[in-house]
């Protein structure tokens, strides 16, 4: 039986790759600590699907997760469970140590033991580009000097640097995966597009930080699920493989673009109006990630095009207004710099 464990499965990231893994007819067992950026929402079109099982567990409870881990004997393991939003490790940067990097640590520890006996298994530890820290020209590869702004992006590359280690050092059968800004159905709308689709529908001003021009490169949900596929069956133990889509947008016109796609599908309320709020503490400018050596070495592209995903996006929320209201308000409200 080809068995994965997805750890921080009830998110955006790791409820879109189950649902890819279900599709390709893996059994897959879901392990997440149910935080709040958790929702059982988004795992609703596969709750009942005989390969898949929910199991709550925090990285930090060791024994209950090495009991998992040695019970169910995965072939793959992939670890999306952390805490990943920037204006909260502002706000509050422990959560980020404790999920990003002791967590880490402990499934480390875990899967060290277990691939002891269980030689053919991988871990593919899923991270992000904010490591590599501001770019502003060119595009950053594999090769390139971490330099992370934010406590989350320490985090992340903190635990990258923990999961090489343990790759040079007790040879564990590992590769890391640095991804661009995620978009896409099922993201929290603490994140930028979830909220300003959130407001388009809730006739509230859409919050751009500082003057817009921020720049991010931007990757449909569903293309970086295929691509951590196709890592998981392809990629080299001990790599690192950037995934991005090689198209850059700053905040800016992602808010034009978003309230171009909402004048098509719905009526705009009159206070649907971009408001530049108070820039977040030690804002990156750019990031952009260079993808080469995936798409050389292990044959993957990107399939959506932006004006596609960000239509698919909207039309997702549009029809499932319900997801809105599976959250805390206060967790869709909250955005640091905006008094919306």
């Amino acid at each position: 039986m080809r068995k994965i464990i997805v750890t921080g499965g009830l998110g955006f990231i790791g409820s879109n790759l189950i649902e890819l893994l279900l599709n390709k007819k893996f059994n897959v067992i879901n392990i997440d600590k149910i935080s709040y950026s958790s929702n059982f929402y988004n795992t609703k079109n596969y709750i009942n699907n005989p390969n898949y099982k929910f199991i709550k567990c925090d990285l930090n409870n060791k024994s209950k997760l090495t009991k998992i881990v040695f019970s169910n004997k995965p072939i793959g393991i992939f670890n999306l469970a952390a805490e990943t939003h920037v204006d909260r490790s502002i706000d509050g940067p422990q959560e980020f140590i404790n999920s990003n990097i002791l967590g880490i640590f402990n499934l480390l520890e875990i899967f060290r033991a277990y691939t002891a006996k269980n030689k053919k298994s991988r871990l593919i530890h899923i991270s992000t580009d904010e490591v590599y820290g501001d770019i502003l020209k060119g595009r950053s590869n594999e090769n390139y000097p971490y330099k992370p702004s934010s406590p989350y992006a320490a985090s992340k590359a903190a635990s990258d640097h923990l999961v090489s280690s343990y790759v040079r050092t007790y040879k564990i059968p590992a590769i890391v995966t640095n991804c661009s800004n995620n978009y896409g159905p099922k993201q929290h709308p603490e994140k930028l597009i979830p909220k300003l689709i959130y407001n388009i529908f809730n006739n509230k001003s859409l919050p751009i930080y500082g003057n817009g021009k921020n720049s991010r490169e931007w990757i449909y949900v569903k293309d970086h699920c295929e691509a951590l596929i196709k890592v998981f069956k392809k990629g080299k133990i001990g790599e690192f493989y950037n995934i991005g889509s090689n198209k850059n947008l700053n905040n800016l016109e992602i808010c034009k673009s978003l309230i171009n796609i909402a004048k098509k599908k719905i009526k705009l309320g009159h206070n649907v109006k971009i408001k530049f709020v108070k820039d977040r503490p030690g804002h990156d400018i750019r990031y952009a990630l260079n993808s080469n050596k995936i798409k050389n070495k292990l044959k993957w592209k990107t399939k959506t095009n932006f004006t596609k995903g960000m239509k698919l996006t909207f039309d997702w929320y549009n029809s499932n207004k319900k997801y809105y209201k599976s959250i805390s308000k206060k967790d869709i409200i909250k955005r640091l710099g905006s008094n919306d």
